[in-house]
């Protein structure tokens, strides 16, 4: 089902310690829609991350965007310069804290269960970048029934904060989590797209791991040089799938 007509709207959500600015998108339509937050690269929540929220809307979801990085930069959002990478990382790496992300995540699912057109008990997420790795920690929430990660660095070697690497959480993973690499992405050696593919049979996690040749590390952003159209097509395809086992 693709729905065309949506609104959107920024929002703000009353969190723990913080008041966090989020980018929403929903369906005109009345009705009742799983919900799902979308999770940021370093680049805050720009105009590709404003767009895959709307994108998911359109196919008849409750989208939510919240700023990943509202603790340490307000509004941040920015593009794909080297400077603005070095910026992006400096936040994401050096500043947020693996529990600060998932008390704001949780505190956006609270804030969609609050919207009359959101069923209650459906929730998924998607991340790219930063937010892959971060949506691999959102899997751990109750909450949380379906959660695509793409090409999340770092999963297996750390969590932000520091801490125990993020891959340490997929026991406590009870939904379904896709996971998406490109295969020439030189920040994700292929030891740990196998060592998290692994670690997903281990504690017998449904899903798939995806795995795309001649494809680098954001290969689904058309925004950036490293975009891959046929990858994306591919992958989109496969989060339609996903989500729609909601």
């Amino acid at each position: 089902m693709t729905i065309r007509a949506i609104d959107t709207t920024t929002v703000n959500i009353a969190a723990d310690s913080v008041q966090i600015d989020a980018y929403l998108a929903k369906p005109q339509a009345q009705g009742s829609y799983p919900g799902i937050v979308v999770l940021q690269e370093i680049f805050g929540v720009n105009a590709h991350i404003q767009q895959v929220t709307q994108r998911i809307a359109k196919e008849g979801y409750v989208a939510i965007a919240p700023g990943l990085f509202q603790r340490q930069a307000p509004g941040f959002a920015t593009g794909y310069t080297p400077e603005d990478i070095e910026v992006g990382r400096n936040y994401a790496w050096g500043q947020t804290k693996a529990d600060e992300l998932l008390s704001d995540i949780q505190s956006t699912i609270d804030y969609l269960k609050t919207l009359d057109e959101v069923k209650k008990d459906t929730f998924g997420c998607i991340g790219f970048c930063f937010g892959g790795h971060v949506a691999y920690l959102a899997a751990s929430l109750l909450d949380i029934k379906a959660t695509a990660s793409f090409y999340g660095a770092r999963v297996t070697t750390s969590t932000p904060g520091g801490g125990a690497p993020t891959i340490n959480v997929t026991s406590k993973i009870k939904g379904t989590l896709y996971a998406f690499f490109g295969m020439e992405d030189s920040s994700i050696p292929v030891e740990q797209v196998n060592q998290i593919e692994a670690e997903l049979e281990k504690y017998q996690v449904p899903g798939r791991v995806f795995r795309y040749n001649n494809a680098n590390h954001g290969f689904f952003c058309d925004s950036r040089a490293s975009y891959n159209p046929q990858a994306a097509a591919d992958a989109w395809e496969q989060v339609k799938q996903l989500f729609g086992q909601l």
